[in-house]
């Protein structure tokens, strides 16, 4: 395993015995993102359980593939989740990220209103 694998392998949670989990690190990473549009990069990776390093890798996948987008605002990055992409594996095909936020990602108590 070469250093740059090591920045993406999931570091285990206090009280957590888990060798994996059913979502890649990139879905943990869209997923935070979309709970906290604001959220610091030290942050995600540590809600996600990588570096900030494999955390900023990610990110900078999931920008270039377009599904999200970062904008500069003073010292902070803020982002936005992309809707309507297509899961990328074959055997996810006919569905779409927005299902599995829609999922994941609880809606606030002030959009239910609308």
């Amino acid at each position: 395993m070469n250093a740059s694998d090591a920045d993406l392998e999931p570091r285990p949670n206090a009280g957590s015995d888990a060798r994996w989990t059913l979502l890649t690190n990139h879905a943990h990473v869209l997923v935070t993102i979309a709970r906290d549009p604001q959220c610091r990069m030290r942050d995600v990776a540590s809600r996600v359980g990588v570096t900030e390093r494999g955390a900023q890798k990610i990110i900078a996948d999931l920008v270039a593939d377009g599904y999200i987008t970062r904008t500069r605002i003073g010292r902070r990055n803020s982002y936005q989740i992309a809707t309507g992409r297509p899961f990328r594996h074959p055997v996810s095909e006919g569905h779409e990220l927005d299902e599995l936020l829609a999922m994941l990602v609880p809606v606030p108590p002030h959009k239910l209103d609308t």
